[in-house]
């Protein structure tokens, strides 16, 4: 089966909503803070809050997928969450902030699942290589587009208005996938248990999902860091949302490059490479994260090869991970992703627990991130062992 435009741009949306969501309300974090009457530490916590949502509600999304159904699932995930992004415009204190935010986080994890299993599903191995790179360079203009967005609605209409138009995304999207073709309900022919014994012990399929979390984490880690170190330099809610563009051209330059190598020279070879560049990258951020700035660009421009490194190598462990666990891909696209965001929820949260030393606490959790993306690797590298030596 062939994937049509439109599908892939059904799917490519579906992708985009939980980066839409996290992204939007970013450069209105200064205005949050004034309208409640608080400090950085809470704001920022509403942007870890919502990763923590992410990391609950994909495994349980992933398992309610494979046993009910894609389009009966993914339609009850769109409703909680155009229900909680009402939720979040009409809150007025802190608390219903945090709590509508989680709730929303919950919703959003069925299509941010569900896509992913979809394209393992309905598409042929040769296919499914292509269309995960071809719609996660998309996912990348979210970046760049939500924060500008998210900017205009925050400065004419008040930061309410970034949920109720998350909340119309979702009703959108809860209408087309009304309009899908209903699929026969799957018929499991072993346990939730023994799915995830078989994933867990499946080092191709961890060894993978480590390498994507850790990589992933630091891009959060970034994504909570950003806002406030660029609020202590001096610049203004504008200049934050218009730091997102940089780093999301890199995205999508990599994520092009990476699609054309792997066509060219196979993802064995090309991946090696892209880790090798991630590294380089990582490591330069964390030098300047050391120094005293005066201006962003230090750590903007090493952290755009980072983007470039990770636009290229998403695709190439994605589709290693999930193809490698066919038998239940919605359980594995949700346990990958729980994994994924339980890891970048930490990674937050450890920034922004040091949100006042913002420059620092990004520069050292990167560091952190980078030993386990070592330990990712090293899994890859035994199973890979493992099977040249059953073949001698």
């Amino acid at each position: 089966m062939s994937v049509s435009k439109l599908q892939m741009g059904y799917l490519a949306l579906l992708s985009m909503l939980g980066f839409i969501a996290t992204d939007m309300y970013l450069p209105a974090f200064q205005t949050l803070q004034a309208d409640f009457a608080t400090g950085p530490e809470p704001i920022a916590l509403s942007l870890s809050i919502f990763l923590v949502g992410l990391a609950v509600g994909q495994l349980a999304w992933g398992i309610l997928s494979d046993r009910f159904g894609l389009r009966s699932t993914l339609a009850l995930g769109l409703a909680i969450f155009t229900v909680a992004s009402i939720g979040i415009s009409l809150s007025f204190t802190v608390s219903q902030l945090l709590v509508f935010r989680f709730i929303q986080a919950i919703g959003v994890c069925a299509p941010t699942v569900i896509w992913q299993a979809m394209v393992i599903q309905r598409y042929k191995a040769d296919d499914r290589q292509r269309i995960f790179a071809s719609i996660m360079p998309l996912v990348a203009l979210s970046p760049a587009l939500a924060p500008q967005l998210g900017v205009l609605l925050n400065t004419t209409l008040g930061w309410e208005s970034i949920f109720v138009v998350l909340a119309m995304i979702g009703a959108i999207l809860l209408v087309v996938t009304a309009k899908q073709p209903k699929e026969a309900k799957p018929v499991k022919s072993v346990s939730l248990k023994s799915d995830l014994r078989s994933l867990i012990k499946n080092r191709t399929f961890i060894g993978n999902v480590v390498i994507f979390s850790m990589t992933s984490a630091v891009f959060f880690a970034y994504l909570t860091g950003m806002p406030e170190i660029m609020s202590q330099l001096g610049y203004s809610a504008k200049d934050i949302g218009m730091s997102f563009i940089p780093q999301t051209i890199a995205f999508m330059v990599g994520g092009y490059a990476g699609k054309k190598s792997v066509e060219r020279y196979g993802d064995g070879k090309v991946l090696p490479i892209l880790l090798m560049l991630f590294t380089l990258a990582v490591i330069a951020v964390f030098i300047a994260s050391q120094s005293t700035l005066t201006s962003i660009w230090p750590i903007l421009l090493p952290f755009c090869f980072v983007a470039v490194a990770n636009g290229a190598l998403y695709p190439i462990v994605v589709n290693r991970a999930l193809s490698s666990a066919q038998n239940s891909p919605a359980t594995a696209a949700g346990l990958q992703n729980s994994i994924q965001i339980c890891v970048s929820s930490m990674a937050s949260m450890l920034v922004a627990f040091f949100a006042q030393q913002a420059l620092v606490a990004t520069g050292w959790t990167m560091i952190i991130c980078l030993v386990g993306l070592v330990g990712g690797v090293l899994l890859t590298r035994q199973k890979a062992d493992l099977i040249q030596a059953t073949a001698q």
